[in-house]
């Protein structure tokens, strides 16, 4: 924004009615949408620039989020759904071996056909560079600085020669899923730079170099980083200061390396905002776990909540959803316009960087939050077994940390301990067992059953279930 059109927007502000608030249910006052305006217009706030390492080929080959919409769609229908966010749907066994011929060879070449532009494109801006050595392999954002929560797998090269084209696409994939976009697009990824009034500085870049079948792309404008990892004697204060024990840290710490660090933030996929040490998500309406960790903190250190969001324009309405103010033009935004503000104003999100990176407030909320939403401990299952039916809790099968880990970990991803039960009931079946307890006896068979994003039963640092 102008300098001139910052000025407006601030005189609009200030001659607004006078009084508490422009709306009976507003949470910042005219006085204080001013102030935010104000603070974020200065000129050394906000900065946009093409990243060090793409100057002299600033266009790239992304993947597209049309594309990875409907890769979601096919994964859906060849009935991997349930499969981890890692998993390419491309490359899953299951389902039609002609939809994965023809997904893989559409794929490569929508890819090749991106470079190719994005290499006629960068001749232009650097003459005299060879087109053939700007490949996606040297791509920027994605290998120069630390890969985001759910980058999690590098780029594929693309090959010089075209690979074989496609072909018409199968009758029933496009009866089942629909006619595919461009998977890939030659993109110009951006870096995005904010200063606060203390020093701190934040920088992201746009176009995130997610695989190129990753299935929950969603958000080209939107930015990631893993965060700053914290010693164990920083963990272990967190954790005794939210008044969890030595096993709930580690096994939290343990899940928490699929998701990053404190001042972890994800703008790009299908969490839309997402922060933290396992990443508390908004969705698409500004509820969910976010939510709660900004509820916790705005309820039990006020202060802390004043100085690490609400002064930058970010608050919680009382029924727990996510507002904030517009940086540029003062209005309050709320729910899923709040979300999408977010998303797109990289200026927002790192107000929730600094937060996890400096507020002690701010991460011992998470810590309380991953514990009431996620501990797996009480979570109940009912296990059919010979015509009766058991009722139980996990505990009552699960007793080492590398299996509260497991489930930990599927409660956080996926939001519930499936598949227990039928592993339970299964296992219970085969060695002809009467009682839910019995079961523990084969707790390392039940885990590895239920892995799920990692293999916590090579983990050495939890307590492992007997063999």
């Amino acid at each position: 924004m102008s300098r001139l059109g910052t000025s407006i927007s601030l005189i609009a502000l200030m001659a607004a009615p006078s009084g508490h608030s422009v709306a009976a249910d507003a949470l910042f006052t005219v006085g204080d949408r001013a102030r935010i305006v104000q603070y974020w217009a200065s000129p050394d706030r906000y900065g946009v620039s093409l990243p060090p390492g793409n100057i002299s080929a600033p266009w790239q080959v992304r993947l597209t989020a049309e594309g990875s919409v409907w890769l979601h769609k096919y994964q859906q229908a060849i009935g991997g759904g349930k499969a981890p966010p890692t998993a390419d749907p491309t490359a899953q066994s299951i389902g039609s071996e002609a939809w994965k011929t023809w997904v893989q060879l559409k794929a490569a070449s929508d890819r090749w056909s991106a470079q190719q532009t994005a290499n006629r494109l960068n001749a232009v801006v650097t003459p005299g560079t060879p087109a053939a050595k700007l490949t996606s392999s040297e791509s920027g954002p994605g290998h120069e600085d630390r890969r985001g929560p759910r980058d999690l797998a590098p780029p594929v090269p693309t090959p010089i020669e075209p690979p074989p084209p496609p072909g018409p696409i199968p009758p029933d994939l496009l009866s089942a899923v629909g006619n595919p976009p461009p998977l890939a697009a030659a993109v110009t990824p951006l870096q995005h730079t904010v200063t606060f009034d203390d020093g701190d500085v934040y920088a992201y870049q746009d176009n995130r170099n997610v695989p190129p079948a990753y299935a929950y792309y969603r958000f080209p404008q939107g930015v990631a980083t893993g965060g700053t990892l914290l010693t164990d004697a920083e963990r272990s204060a967190l954790f005794a200061a939210a008044g969890l024990t030595e096993t709930q840290k580690r096994v939290m710490m343990a899940v928490s390396k699929f998701e990053g660090s404190f001042d972890a933030v994800n703008t790009y996929d299908t969490g839309y905002v997402s922060v933290g040490f396992i990443q508390f998500i908004t969705l698409d309406d500004g509820r969910h776990s976010l939510a709660d960790v900004l509820y916790h903190e705005k309820t039990d250190s006020s202060a802390d909540f004043e100085r690490d969001f609400r002064r930058f324009g970010i608050d919680l309405t009382s029924d727990r959803v996510v507002a904030v103010i517009d940086p540029a033009t003062g209005a309050e935004l709320v729910g899923p316009e709040a979300v999408r503000k977010i998303v797109d104003d990289k200026r927002l999100i790192a107000v929730f960087q600094k937060a996890g990176k400096t507020s002690k407030a701010f991460r011992v909320a998470q810590i309380q939050v991953a514990k009431e939403n996620y501990w797996p401990e009480e979570d109940a299952i009912t296990v059919e077994v010979k015509g009766q039916r058991l009722i139980g809790r996990l505990a009552d099968v699960i007793k080492s940390e590398a299996g509260l880990a497991t489930f930990f970990d599927r409660k956080v991803n996926r939001g519930s301990v499936w598949p227990l039960a039928e592993v339970v009931a299964k296992i219970m079946a085969d060695h002809n067992l009467a009682r839910l307890e019995e079961a523990s006896r084969y707790e390392k068979e039940i885990v590895t059953a239920c892995k799920y994003r990692g293999d916590f039963l090579a983990v050495t640092t939890l307590t492992q279930p007997p063999n």
